[in-house]
């Protein structure tokens, strides 16, 4: 049978349970996720920083990392040809281009040495993403926006606010709003004799970093949480309850990456919690392996959960995607392309379900029903919806798409 034919049946079958495919393509077909740079060098950056550090680690040393912008713009270019739909890159502030060859410290970055990364965007109809980098740098050793050291305290929040200023320059440029995500590692191996003094600390200098003044309608501030990193195991200033509590407070938007909590908890349970009380929210979506690990998210259980919450809850327009995870062990373009046709891939499965059926059995206490339906409905056919979906944006929806990058890898890989 062609992919049109086996489509066909698909298209009835689902029609069948009450599920337009055709609703369900269109609306995959409009969801924006944002792309994250760093896993085409290890969270190198072009600073020359050296060592990674943060609490963070890359693991492995598989050829072919890039190691300059034309280089990353390159491979980035080469990953979305192999994703469907049009989506957004996420840029770290690590990542400046300094076409003089003069490095600019943290807090002096402009929207200048970003300049290239706008006009990579806009020549291709993406939007971008921004991220202050707190890590990986002599400054940050002993804390960031907690440091006791007021002047490095001041040096940590002179770099959010000029970050705040690329992000209203990315927006103004692509006519995206950018979304400007607020992350630090600052925490302590073992147990604090103060936990509050660098809470407080951390509360200031967001209300500074904040009250720079911008405009709230290009530039999405969201603050992320963190469990514990290598070094930080005992202790970290932004804990979920602080970057809940403080996005609450004061208006910005919580941002919630899946594997920055407890081994046990999940994110899926908490996304309508947060929907309660929040117009929009934010996700980091990657893969934690019983810690923080940044794994390649792939279509597992967690991530089909996490995009059930965001379809059945109506909330496409209000959960802002956006991918996170580093891995140095394969080929880092695969990295990319697995991962976001991953997410992709979750959320075609969730907009493929008798959502509102399934709801209508869970309040009615026909659990029996409930279950049967659901488990019967991982059997359907949605490979062959992929499938169209990929056709229709002109990608190869099934393995061949490797292909297209195993010739990659031998002919421009290899040769760096």
């Amino acid at each position: 049978m062609t992919q049109k034919e086996l489509y066909q049946i698909a298209k009835e079958r689902y029609a069948a349970a009450g599920v337009d495919t055709e609703a369900a393509i269109e609306k995959l077909s409009n969801v924006i996720i944002s792309m994250h740079c760093w896993q085409g060098d290890d969270v190198k950056g072009f600073e020359n920083a050296g060592e990674l550090t943060g609490g963070i680690q890359t693991t492995g040393n598989y050829p072919g990392a890039a190691t300059n912008p034309e280089q990353l713009m390159q491979d980035i270019d080469k990953a979305l040809s192999l994703i469907p739909g049009k989506h957004k890159i996420n840029v770290h502030a690590c990542y400046g281009i300094y076409e003089d060859g003069k490095i600019a410290d943290r807090d002096q970055i402009k929207p200048e040495h970003f300049r290239p990364w706008v006009e990579f965007a806009k020549a291709r109809g993406l939007g971008l993403d921004f991220n202050p980098t707190y890590f990986s740098h002599p400054l940050a050793a002993n804390g960031t926006l907690t440091n006791p050291d007021e002047e490095i305290r001041a040096f940590w929040i002179r770099h959010g606010i000029a970050c705040i200023r690329i992000s209203e320059y990315f927006a103004r440029e692509t006519g995206m709003p950018c979304l400007m995500n607020i992350w630090i590692p600052d925490g302590l191996k073992d147990i604090p004799a103060d936990r509050l003094g660098p809470r407080q600390r951390y509360m200031d200098s967001l209300d500074q970093i904040l009250g720079c003044g911008y405009d709230k309608s290009l530039v999405y501030v969201t603050l992320e949480s963190k469990v514990f990193g290598i070094g930080f195991e005992s202790y970290t200033a932004g804990s979920a309850e602080f970057t809940l509590s403080y996005s609450a407070t004061r208006g910005i938007l919580p941002l919630m990456d899946n594997g920055h909590y407890h081994p046990t908890e999940v994110v899926s349970d908490k996304i309508s919690a947060l929907l309660c009380f929040n117009e929009k929210i934010t996700l980091h979506v990657t893969r934690g392996v019983r810690w923080d690990s940044d794994h390649v998210v792939r279509y597992d259980d967690e991530t089909v959960e996490m995009m059930k919450e965001v379809v059945r809850n109506d909330a496409l327009d209000r959960v802002i995607l956006a991918t996170d995870y580093f891995d140095a062990s394969i080929n880092r373009l695969a990295a990319w392309v697995i991962g976001v046709r991953s997410v992709q891939k979750a959320l075609l499965n969730a907009l493929l379900l008798p959502n509102e059926k399934l709801k209508q059995l869970q309040d009615s206490s026909q659990f029996t029903e409930l279950m049967m339906l659901q488990e019967e409905m991982k059997f359907y056919p949605i490979g062959d919806v992929w499938n169209e979906f990929c056709a229709r944006a002109g990608i190869v929806g099934d393995e061949k798409w490797f292909l297209a990058l195993q010739e990659y890898e031998k002919t421009v890989l290899a040769n760096r």
